[in-house]
């Protein structure tokens, strides 16, 4: 199954025999609360999930969105209607960010049919509601570890012998600025990758082909095996998600910048260049 769909698929889909379960996102770090815009509106049949309280764990020192607990995710996931065979569509507001967080979350714990809207509510044309529905209780039981996770020490190792691709902005990357986290840097030996330029103008994802090559300028074709992180573990979830639409498996670094550098022993690096 492919890691996205498009708003035209999509509406073909929820009029067929096999309707997806519709997850809404909705997220804005600092900004107002999603519940608020998906109860002005949001796609028929779909159920608002809370990303800071049931896609991640209460901030420590795992970072600022940790994972949260599986079983607590398994009850969210059944209470929106996630079953096990039936495919599930997660949207937001057009940034993809956070939809990505709840595709890899999903992808993580098993699930084998998962999709982000590619675009987001942006692109959506169809109807939208304010209705609240209440969707059958579903069966997903989470099994955490079907796709890869790293913690810091795997992210370390991954900056010597693989590609840990960084993907917050590259300001954020070479030091000059840290708007959030305890001192500005990077990993030592990963690389700058800005999620904003895995989308094109309209929001979308760059097509497949655009996306290889951009890897591939990146390294990605010679590395035994890649890795992405960014601030705490949310851009950096859309990033594996273009990875994979370009053919590439890659490791989510949860924890991610705020994790790393919380922690005083682990070393920092600036400027330009990964070392």
């Amino acid at each position: 199954m492919n890691a996205t769909i498009t708003a035209a698929e999509l509406a073909g889909e929820l009029t067929g025999d096999r309707p997806p379960v519709l997850l809404d996102v909705r997220y804005q770090m600092g900004g107002p609360h999603g519940r608020a815009a998906y109860e002005a509106g949001h796609i028929p049949g779909a159920v608002f999930v809370d990303l800071e309280a049931e896609l991640a764990g209460p901030p420590g020192s795992g970072g600022r969105h940790p994972l949260p607990d599986v079983e607590a995710f398994g009850a969210v996931m059944r209470r929106a209607g996630v079953r096990h065979d039936t495919p599930v569509v997660v949207y937001d507001g057009g940034q993809g960010w956070a939809a990505a967080r709840a595709w890899w979350m999903l992808r993580w714990t098993g699930h084998p049919g998962v999709r982000v809207l590619d675009g987001g509510l942006a692109v959506w044309e169809g109807p939208v509601e304010s209705e609240v529905p209440a969707p059958a209780t579903g069966d997903f039981q989470p099994v955490p570890g079907a796709v890869p996770l790293i913690n810091a020490d795997g992210a370390a190792e991954l900056a010597r012998t693989g590609l840990l691709l960084d993907a917050r902005a590259g300001e954020r990357y070479r030091g000059e600025v840290e708007p959030i986290d305890r001192v500005a840097g990077h990993i030592p030996g990963a690389v700058s990758a800005p999620t904003m330029e895995n989308v094109g103008p309209d929001g979308r994802l760059l097509p497949a082909p655009e996306l290889a090559a951009r890897f591939k300028s990146l390294g990605a074709e010679e590395a035994p095996a890649v890795g992405v992180y960014c601030g705490s573990g949310v851009s950096a979830a859309q990033q594996v998600l273009a990875l994979e639409v370009a053919g590439i498996p890659a490791a989510l670094y949860v924890g991610s910048w705020s994790e790393w550098s919380a922690d005083e022993s682990r070393p920092v690096a600036t400027g330009a260049d990964p070392r």
